[in-house]
């Protein structure tokens, strides 16, 4: 998110400690994104508002499948630091 200048939360700054850049996508791009690795699937395991299509911001790469596309942040974030 950061190298796109979108503005995330992201406590821990991409180092898998937090789960404040918790995303919820929709389910035609998250079905589009490389698998979760067990280190982020543990974090969001923290997370508030877990949903089917979440995913820490900060380990997903924005790509041009994104364009258009709508991504939910969470009211609530857990910081599980």
């Amino acid at each position: 998110s950061r190298e796109n200048r979108v503005e995330l939360e992201a406590f821990c700054e991409g180092q898998l400690a937090c789960s404040t850049c918790h995303c919820i996508f929709e389910q035609s791009l998250f079905d589009q994104l490389p698998g979760a690795k067990d280190d982020e699937l543990d974090m969001l395991d923290k997370a508030a508002c877990l949903t089917d299509t979440s995913r820490l911001g900060c380990q997903v790469k924005v790509t041009k499948e994104f364009s258009g596309a709508v991504i939910r942040i969470p009211e609530e974030t857990n910081n599980a630091m």
